[in-house]
């Protein structure tokens, strides 16, 4: 197995040359791939670039030709993708390295995110010190600031990639090594927000005493992406999502949105899965500046400094309700829904700035409607009563073994 370097060698060529005889240099086996096309390369690369624009249906001289820089980045980032993802499936690839100012990025990136989760990935980016959410997404790809622009070899540049080049040897060498303790036992995915923590604690403690490994996601929108993205990649044996509160946010209007397909994956592939309507009740903002003018009015609450919540009204709890309804009915899988006739969160119970149970009623109720066929229970709790995380379990270890035994 070989780690991949990507670059665009008409530009980056003694950059990429560098860090390749770094690897080598630690022992590593490297695989160097030419994504640039509108100059000629600098260095010889293993991989030629016209294997990546063919991988997507394009040629390079065509599209330096029509002078279109945008429509090349897009095809070298698609060729990329794919190509690497070929060889990785064919056992060839232990880890990704890129090299790139914005277009460099785009394609190493996009190569990068084909990769399942573990596989190493480094981006070595004039970008890494900004917003970098569209690069990441739900992979777990490393960012490294070079400080100075990739354009020649200097004492800033040579000890970034020095950096570079030692950090991916290092894992990819630490990889071979180790051993997971935790290979044995089935995994299943948790979603959890601050103000469902005490559920989601006890649910975890129930299901690893009876010998599962729990992956919990913070429902910050990126969390909820990585666990759809993982359910989708067939990780997890079943899924406990207890805070859908990310709905809450595509639908309303917050920043924590984890995407339309939230609650899609697990019904799609099968996967068993007990959901919940944790924190529903709020809408999530950064600092009150964030806020936008039309919300001022409503009932706001400050979870600290950097974070406002806003409560959910009936309205809106009726068209989340909508929205898991439909999505579970939907499902392929064995599914269960269970509702905390108290409060949805900390924040949704008795004498609490979201306690409002008309607005609950209109969650439950449209959830009924639209969740034709689903196994919905209601319980005299609230979600962060431990006799809640127990029934939760309960339901998903024996949708689980169910699950197993039809297999």
């Amino acid at each position: 197995m070989s780690i991949y370097v990507l670059a665009t060698l008409d530009t980056k060529g003694d950059e990429a040359a560098w860090v390749c005889a770094e690897l080598k240099r630690l022992g590593a086996e490297v695989t160097l791939i030419d994504v640039g096309c509108v100059g000629a390369p600098t260095t010889a690369p293993d991989i030629d670039r016209t294997l990546v624009f063919a991988a997507a249906g394009a040629a390079p001289a065509e599209l330096a030709a029509a002078g279109d820089r945008g429509r090349a980045v897009s095809a070298a980032a698609e060729g990329a993708a794919r190509l690497v993802a070929s060889h990785f499936r064919e056992g060839r690839v232990s880890a990704v390295l890129g090299l790139g100012g914005s277009a460099g990025t785009t394609i190493g990136t996009a190569a990068m995110r084909t990769l399942p989760l573990g596989v190493p990935k480094l981006m070595v980016s004039t970008l890494a010190s900004g917003q970098v959410k569209q690069f990441v997404a739900d992979k777990d790809i490393m960012m490294l600031n070079p400080v100075v622009d990739l354009a020649g070899l200097n004492r800033i540049s040579r000890q970034v990639l020095s950096t570079a080049a030692a950090a991916l040897a290092g894992v990819v060498a630490d990889r071979r090594q180790r051993r997971d303790e935790d290979a044995g036992r089935p995994l299943v995915a948790a979603t959890m927000f601050g103000v469902t923590t005490p559920c989601v604690v006890e649910a975890r403690r129930l299901l690893e005493q009876a010998g599962y490994e729990v992956m919990v996601f913070h429902a910050t929108g990126s969390g909820g992406r990585s666990m759809e993205s993982l359910v989708r990649e067939g990780v997890f044996a079943g899924v406990l999502d207890i805070t859908t509160t990310e709905l809450a946010d595509e639908l309303v209007g917050g920043f924590l949105s984890a995407g339309g397909d939230r609650l899609t994956a697990a019904g799609e592939m099968g996967v068993p899965q007990v959901v919940s309507v944790g924190a529903t009740d709020m809408v999530n903002f950064y600092g009150p500046a964030t806020v936008p003018a039309k919300f001022q009015r409503r009932t706001l609450h400050a979870h600290n400094p950097n974070v406002t919540l806003m409560r959910t009204t009936a309205d809106e709890c009726e068209a989340i309700g909508h929205d898991i309804g439909r999505k579970l009915a939907a499902a392929r899988g064995p599914s269960a829904l269970l509702l905390p006739q108290r409060g949805v969160s900390d924040l949704d119970r008795t004498g609490q700035p979201f306690d409002d149970p008309v607005a609950r009623d209109k969650l439950f109720q449209s959830i009924r409607r639209h969740g034709r066929n689903v196994p919905i229970v209601t319980l005299d709790l609230h979600i962060n009563d431990p006799e809640f995380a127990r029934a939760a379990v309960l339901r998903l270890l024996e949708l689980m073994k169910t699950n197993a035994t039809t297999n």
